[in-house]
């Protein structure tokens, strides 16, 4: 399995994602957070089946518009 490198910037857009998604309905912030995890989780399982973009494999959340990269 190749590794994934989780940048300092991800941490804040998760936390500002969930604020977001909170603020529109109680719990979805924590289920965004969630979605996302397990998509970044997806992307280190199953690497090279996605698009490439800016040299780096990219695929969309599958929940929210989102791209993980």
């Amino acid at each position: 399995m190749k590794p994934v490198f989780v940048l300092s910037d991800v941490a804040e857009d998760l936390e500002l994602g969930k604020a977001f998604y909170e603020s529109q309905e109680i719990g979805i912030g924590d289920y965004f957070v969630d979605s996302l995890l397990s998509d970044i989780e997806s992307l280190r399982l199953f690497h090279g089946i996605h698009k490439m973009d800016f040299g780096f494999h990219r695929m969309l959340s599958n929940r929210f518009p989102f791209g993980i990269y």
